[in-house]
């Protein structure tokens, strides 16, 4: 590919970008970062410009500081939210196309064809706001811009690193100057410390070996006192994602729980009930029963199961789940990849979903580890089994919560991804 770079009054600016919304929740720089190492790690640069981010990379002649063509024309150009545009810039050909505020091509060619091609193909796009073109071409609707008029430098918007090696070696660069600063002012007493000191062979032999005695014979003293031990050795930290319980296996279990606790009882309404990580609890309200008549049922109903009245008119039954066998996630994905690929199969299916990312820390008293989660809340018709399903292709999924709404008949769910 041809560089993508066009001179404007003497000053370069970057074109050929991959441009890309944004996704909720994502800051910039790790967004750009997530992109780039799933298209092309090459692609090293990026500018961050109305929630969406564009890469480039020196292999396209970009530089970082360098201006975006694309955004400063949008910058000129905020009457249109819609627009295609070919620019003549010196011997080659200089596209742009914007749609609802979304860059769509941002791209330099080399050749009129090529780019007269690109131009015809998007043209066919109904409704552009406006339409730009070289006046040889005499395009219907399109009027000829010259690009000094509309790039003025002015958008601040520049390429930037994605990664942070800079950022580490000015870092370094000024600790360093701060070390031989601290140095310098405090060479003397450094030199003070640094002298000579009178050694054990100037000593009176006598007397060090008495020293020594002494000493061996005290610290004896305080081993046989306090029975010195050696330290326990450091168990390695348990990372959560190595001991989750199957999704189906827990899906299922949550599942019987709750159709355990939800059981019909005469004169007693169900209003709820809900599965957590220890616990399965279903609230019931009072109809025309009694306490009597209901501990007798439930009693039969629900062995093992633990009542509590809330009110003379309200329970609350609770039963513990068995705990299940645990395994380890191979999955290697970062919580980035993690967002998106889950975005992309609740939009799929149409259905809302809401997701987070928050870190734990894991630690064994020596060492501690931060470990990035994933947390995604939806409601869904689908049992917990069919709903689990949607994660099937994830490692490290754990349903922390699963509820059942009896008046609206529709499960509520709270589910948990590890990432690595």
């Amino acid at each position: 590919m041809i560089n993508q770079v066009i001179t404007v009054d003497r000053k370069k600016y970057a074109a050929g970008l991959f441009w890309q919304p944004v996704a909720s929740g994502f800051v910039a720089r790790n967004y750009a970062r997530s992109l780039a190492r799933s298209i092309d790690k090459k692609l090293n640069l990026y500018v961050d410009y109305r929630a969406m981010v564009g890469l480039g990379g020196r292999r396209l002649g970009h530089r970082s500081g360098m201006h975006s063509a694309a955004a400063e024309i949008m910058d000129s150009m905020t009457e249109y939210s819609s627009f295609l545009g070919v620019f003549q810039a010196g011997r080659m050909f200089y596209l742009v196309a914007v749609r609802n505020g979304i860059i769509l091509n941002d791209r330099l060619f080399d050749s009129e064809a090529a780019a007269r091609a690109e131009y015809l193909r998007l043209a066919a796009i109904p409704d552009w706001s406006a339409l730009f073109a070289p006046s040889a071409w005499s395009m219907p609707r399109a009027v000829e811009r010259n690009l000094s008029d509309i790039i003025t430098g002015r958008a601040p918007v520049a390429l930037r690193h994605i990664g942070r090696a800079k950022m580490l070696m000015t870092s370094a660069a000024i600790i360093a100057l701060f070390v031989l600063g601290f140095l310098y002012m405090f060479r003397a007493p450094i030199a003070q410390m640094m002298a000579p000191r009178p050694q054990v062979a100037k000593i009176d032999p006598e007397l060090a070996a008495e020293y020594k005695r002494q000493i061996e014979e005290k610290n004896k003293e305080l081993d046989k006192a306090f029975e010195i031990e050696k330290a326990a050795p450091v168990e390695p930290l348990r990372m959560p994602y190595d001991y989750l319980p199957d999704p189906a296996a827990r899906a299922n279990l949550c599942y019987q729980a709750i159709g355990f606790l939800m059981q019909p009882v005469q004169g007693w309404n169900q209003v709820s009930a809900e599965c957590g990580e220890e616990y399965a609890n279903a609230s019931l309200r009072r109809g025309f029963g009694t306490l009597t008549q209901f501990y007798e049922t439930a009693g039969t109903l629900m062995p093992g199961a633990f009542v509590r009245e809330e009110s003379e008119n309200s329970l609350n039954v609770r039963a513990r789940l068995p705990e299940l066998e645990t395994h380890s996630s191979q999955d290697e994905r970062d919580a980035d990849t993690i967002v998106r690929d889950v975005y992309s199969l609740f939009q799929a299916t149409d259905a809302d979903v809401e997701i987070g990312v928050v870190a734990d820390t894991v630690t064994n008293g020596v060492e501690t580890a931060s470990v990035d989660v994933v947390e995604i809340a939806a409601s869904s018709k689908l049992t917990p089994a069919q709903f689990m399903e949607i994660f099937a292709d994830f490692g490290g999924v754990y349903m922390t919560r699963c509820a059942w709404d009896v008046s609206r008949r529709i499960w509520n769910y709270e589910v948990i991804i590890y990432a690595k």
